[in-house]
């Protein structure tokens, strides 16, 4: 049968306390407890262990290599554990905590504006909101509600599609100012820039024009949208990339329409939460709140 190796969280964090300060001293003094305590629970972690954490040269300390790496990962633990009892501390009672994963440039572009009055609305609850870069389980992310871009489909989840999306080919002005764009083919002869997350997108933007170039996936390559925005704006070349991302750079001008002819995109944006937790208050009451907003906006639903 498997046993764990578990040392005691005070012999980790009499380690820890005394490879911060090389004494185990000072650590005694740190944590309130005696010299000899702190001296006995590092030589039980260590026997423990079978490994030597430290060395004692002249009433001084020393970390082994051993203590080196064994230290990293205990910084990973204690933190860990102080980062989630902070949350507790948090969770429960009249206040609640929500946690939220999205995709980093529409949660900065879409979701954050339209969070503007959900704190007064509801006060008891505080938002938690993470970037996912990464396709992942919700089940298993520790996440109460995500958003993701996709079909909708989602095992253990009940996914709401808020709305659809058209791709356009945007610049900056300065480089079609000495250019004339007389057809989509002409972007070929510009840098395109590709986003990671959808490594057909140009294919298929020139394929519905009737277009076959082997230019549609030569490019730079960035993480997400909001990199592929900086990067035409900067003037590296052109993104294409969803309308509603950059309708307000378009309307001030820091960003122009290099050919108008948008696409619809094979997937559409989604919330989903686990279908246990979609009766939690604090849940149903984001999902309202986020529905209505994508109600009130200029996207189908």
């Amino acid at each position: 049968m498997y046993k764990r190796l578990a040392p005691s969280m005070a012999a980790l964090q009499c380690f820890e306390a005394a490879a911060r300060h090389l004494s185990f001293t000072r650590a005694a003094e740190e944590l309130h407890l005696t010299q000899s305590a702190v001296s006995k629970q590092v030589a039980q972690l260590e026997e423990m262990l079978r490994h030597h954490l430290f060395h004692r040269i002249r009433r001084r300390l020393q970390l082994t290599p051993a203590g080196e790496l064994y230290l990293a990962e205990v910084d990973k633990i204690l933190t860990q554990v102080d980062i989630s009892s902070r949350y507790i501390l948090s969770y429960g009672g009249e206040t609640e905590v929500l946690r939220v994963a999205t995709q980093p440039t529409f949660g900065a572009r879409w979701l954050i504006p339209n969070l503007k009055g959900f704190g007064k609305r509801f006060p008891n609850i505080h938002l938690d909101i993470r970037s996912e870069l990464e396709p992942f389980d919700l089940l298993k992310a520790k996440a109460d509600v995500v958003f993701f871009f996709g079909q909708g489909s989602w095992p253990g989840a009940i996914c709401t599609k808020l709305f659809e999306e058209d791709v356009v080919p945007v610049c900056s002005p300065d480089v079609l100012a000495n250019r004339s764009i007389k057809s989509a083919a002409d972007l070929t002869d510009l840098v395109l820039l590709q986003c990671t997350s959808r490594p057909e997108a140009w294919h298929e933007w020139f394929l519905e024009q009737d277009l076959h170039t082997e230019n549609s996936y030569h490019g730079p390559r960035f993480d997400t949208f909001y990199m592929c925005i900086r990067a035409a704006q900067a003037g590296c070349g052109v993104a294409l990339v969803p309308k509603f991302l950059v309708e307000d750079e378009i309307a001030e001008k820091k960003l122009a329409v290099a050919w108008d002819y948008s696409v619809r995109s094979t997937g559409s944006h989604f919330m989903a939460c686990a279908e246990h937790a979609a009766e939690i208050p604090k849940v149903g009451n984001f999902v309202e709140w986020i529905l209505q907003q994508a109600k009130l906006g200029k996207h189908e639903l």
